[in-house]
């Protein structure tokens, strides 16, 4: 009986022993797995990445867009996927359902045609990712936010610069692409300033034509057929853009006016700045691709993490009130170069003067 009593109460201490043992084999950050949401734990440590589909990158302006919102979202330890479309609806919706398809949390659309953008919104919508209409509107789609500068407003400079030193005379007007809605919204602007003066025949606007897909050279045959339709009499041209103001200038050298018509366009590109500089542009629109970037990135992570964004403005798109962020442009001219677009650091002195 004492024998027995004796095994049992060996067997007991060496059961506590062994138990001891393996408590002390666990590693001092050991936690219990049954108490741990292995889906939480997931998406708190899954990378972030947001689709970036653009219409083009042919212009300077649009290669800023990109490296500046990539630099401002892996600043926020986001990652991004960037796509161009080369100007190219089909491809620009292949592209976009890709980044869909691969799983983006978020995408921002560039659209280089606004009506046909809007598959790509309901392609999204099917996966739940959010999108943001980002510089350009999308027409007739669910896009969660829209952010851009006052495109109106841009006009409205345009205009503005050019009644202060031609109040009278032949207009010419040398619009951006119709499947851009931001070139309808500049050139609201722009006649919304003119119209006053058309009414009371101080100003006539011989010449007014869309651009096809931005395309300088189409800008170019533009400004050519205008000077002909008027034997070489216009007095004043505004262009939709930097790009296509270079276009006009070239064709005004065709037939010995450079410099002799004043141009209005916008963007602030860096040959741009430089025709305003020489006298050969009258002026341009600075529109600052930093703090567009900038606050473009920091809400498409907040997005992308599930953040709902309140606007105070709300723009519509022909199918719902887009929440919406205005940022303000600016004129920008010979006498003030250095307090914009310098001082912002958009261009160098050195390669605006060189």
């Amino acid at each position: 009986m004492k024998r027995i009593t004796f095994l049992l109460f060996a067997s007991l201490i060496a059961t506590v022993f062994l138990l001891g043992c393996e408590e002390n084999t666990k590693p001092n950050d050991w936690t219990d797995q049954s108490e741990v949401d292995p889906e939480a734990s997931t998406d708190e440590k899954r990378q972030i990445t947001i689709g970036l589909s653009m219409d083009t990158l042919i212009e300077e302006r649009w290669e800023r867009d990109r490296d500046m919102f990539k630099e401002a979202v892996e600043a926020q330890g986001a990652e991004v996927v960037v796509k161009a479309a080369n100007g190219n609806d089909a491809l620009q919706i292949a592209q976009a359902e890709t980044m869909i398809s691969q799983g983006v949390d978020l995408l921002v659309l560039v659209p280089h045609n606004a009506e046909a953008a809007a598959t790509i919104v309901g392609r999204a919508q099917l996966a739940d990712i959010p999108v943001i209409s980002y510089d350009r509107l999308v027409k007739n789609a669910n896009v969660d936010l829209y952010i851009s500068f006052d495109n109106e407003q841009v006009g409205v400079l345009q205009a503005e610069a050019m009644i202060d030193v031609v109040p009278q005379g032949k207009y010419a007007y040398i619009g951006g692409a119709s499947t851009d809605n931001n070139a309808h919204l500049i050139k609201e602007g722009v006649f919304r300033v003119l119209q006053p003066l058309i009414d009371r025949g101080d100003i006539v606007v011989v010449y007014d034509q869309w651009t096809e897909a931005w395309m300088p050279m189409h800008a170019k045959e533009n400004m050519r057929a205008a000077l002909a339709a008027n034997d070489n009499e216009i007095d004043a041209v505004i262009a939709a853009n930097d790009a296509t103001a270079g276009a006009v200038i070239e064709a005004l050298t065709e037939v010995g006016l450079n410099g002799q018509v004043p141009v209005a366009g916008q963007d602030a590109e860096l040959l741009g700045v430089q025709r305003v500089l020489s006298g050969e542009q009258l002026m341009t629109v600075y529109k600052s691709i930093r703090s567009l970037t900038e606050q473009a990135a920091d809400i498409a992570v907040r997005m992308a993490k599930g953040e709902v964004i309140e606007t105070d403005i709300k723009v519509n798109n022909g199918k719902k009130d887009v929440p919406t962020l205005f940022l303000t442009p600016v004129t920008v001219n010979a006498d003030n170069i250095e307090t914009t677009v310098i001082e912002d650091g958009f261009h160098t002195h050195e390669d605006i003067f060189e």
